[in-house]
């Protein structure tokens, strides 16, 4: 790869006798790595090998999946960088923990601390770009978790309505990503000398808005996937400087992974207690991770801020013909999957369940209110892909397994056949190798095909 020049010199003096092995890496193929989904049922039951854990995460492996798969797109795995992994470990997660990520897409991070958390507190997703924010909520549905909101709003937004409001705020910044160069060849196109201190003005901007919705006593993992020390140590030391009450917390470092360096600072000791993921030394693209604690006293009990701004999305309760159908249809789910009448809202013919104890964001930018329930149509109503995403085999009385090829049929946009003349009519969970995947509505012996258009594609046989 031709890097270029300027960017040769910087590392030449920053790593001195490191440079050669550190700008070797960029010529080398990406380490590939994945996650297995603990929200569903029998996570580990899956084709691909899982003899390579990665050390430092639970759900972490070595290798590589494919995005055409039962796994991938059933939620069961989630293909992600290896040094990327590392971030969303050092996030705290408590049962009623609330929770930001505020630069989310395209949704690693949130997709893991959403597994982490098994569907209790609240995490609240952001993403200031709507095409990114529209994959981000793409991928945290694939996950099944029922306790996240995916917003499409700018942190200065955001800050207006949640001061003093979450415990832990993730803020993966948007950086020169110089991690990106191998893995992207076009990213080293944008790259200059005066990139850095640009994107370390935008993060500092962001974090300024972060702090203000931090709640006392909670904490802010900083991440950038660059090796600028403009975006890391230097914006850690902005950090510091700005709100004394932060200190920065020692994140434990397994093999290969090195101290942030005080010398690319003001040379404050405490920066070492950050990680650096180079390259050369460890198996990952390269990440910056610091982890910086608020030491004002907590308060009792906090809540949004009330903003006097015209409603975008209003929200409505459920009418009795919308209330009769969703019982109707919601007969078929077990005392396991249960959802309270104050905790379903509609926005337009749309249901969703949001636990009536989180925050009003009817003001706000959403791509994702809660956990889509499904739609109200013409005196009937369709379950949503995201529902049964949600479920596990047991959470529903009317399940049919189907086989891979079916599977694979059924996810390209065919109808498919079910043998047996008993099988009643009506909404399917659609299963194959214990996974569910969708649903159907059988009609004679024929599975109606509600796969989301938008989502359909072309299975590829899995080879491990």
């Amino acid at each position: 790869m031709k890097l270029p020049q300027e960017f040769i010199d910087k590392y030449r003096n920053l790593l001195g006798e490191e440079s050669d092995a550190f700008f070797t890496t960029f010529d080398q193929p990406s380490e590939k790595g994945f996650r297995i989904n603990p929200l569903k049922s029998d996570p580990q039951k899956i084709q691909y090998a899982l003899n390579k854990p990665v050390e430092y995460t639970k759900y972490g492996y070595y290798g590589s999946v494919s995005g055409k798969s039962l796994e991938h797109q059933s939620g069961y795995v989630y293909s992600q960088d290896l040094s990327a992994m590392y971030v969303a470990e050092n996030v705290t997660v408590a049962p009623k923990a609330r929770i930001l990520d505020l630069c989310a897409a395209p949704g690693g991070k949130s997709t893991q601390v959403a597994s982490l958390m098994n569907n209790q507190g609240l995490l609240v997703s952001n993403e200031i770009n709507h095409a990114r924010a529209k994959i981000l909520a793409e991928n945290v549905e694939r996950i099944g978790a029922k306790n996240v909101i995916v917003l499409n709003e700018s942190p200065a937004r955001l800050a207006e309505v949640f001061q003093d409001y979450f415990d832990q705020i993730l803020v993966d910044a948007p950086c020169s990503g110089e991690g990106m160069f191998r893995k992207d060849h076009q990213a080293v196109s944008y790259w200059n000398k005066d990139y850095p201190q640009q994107c370390a003005g935008r993060q500092k901007e962001i974090l300024t808005s972060a702090y203000q919705m931090l709640a006392p006593g909670g904490s802010i993992i900083y991440s950038t996937c660059t090796f600028a020390p403009e975006e890391d140590e230097q914006v850690v030391e902005w950090l510091l400087e700005q709100y004394p009450a932060l200190q920065i917390q020692p994140i434990k470092k397994y093999p290969g992974m090195d101290d942030g360096r005080p010398e690319f600072a003001d040379s404050n000791s405490d920066l070492s207690d950050a990680v650096r993921l180079w390259p050369h030394h460890f198996k990952g693209d390269g990440h910056f991770i610091a982890k910086l604690t608020d030491t004002r006293p907590k308060k009792a009990a906090v809540s949004v801020k009330k903003v006097k701004k015209k409603r975008m999305n209003q929200r409505q309760s459920l009418t009795k013909e919308q209330l009769a159908l969703w019982e109707d249809f919601s007969a078929v789910l077990t005392d396991g999957f249960h959802f309270s009448l104050a905790d379903l809202r509609c926005y337009g013919d749309h249901l969703y369940f949001y636990q009536h104890s989180w925050p009003d964001i009817s003001h706000l930018k959403f791509m994702r209110p809660g956990l889509l329930l499904g739609q109200f149509k013409k005196k009937r109503f369709e379950p949503a892909y995201t529902l049964a995403l949600a479920l596990q085999p047991q959470d529903c009385s009317q399940i049919l397994e189907v086989s891979h090829d079916d599977w694979a049929k059924y996810v390209h946009g065919e109808t498919i056949l079910a043998g047996g003349s008993s099988l009643r009519n009506g909404w399917k969970l659609l299963v194959c190798e214990g996974k569910p995947f969708a649903f159907g509505k059988l009609v004679n012996g024929t599975v109606k095909n509600f796969f989301p258009k938008g989502l359909r594609f072309e299975a590829r046989l899995l080879v491990v």
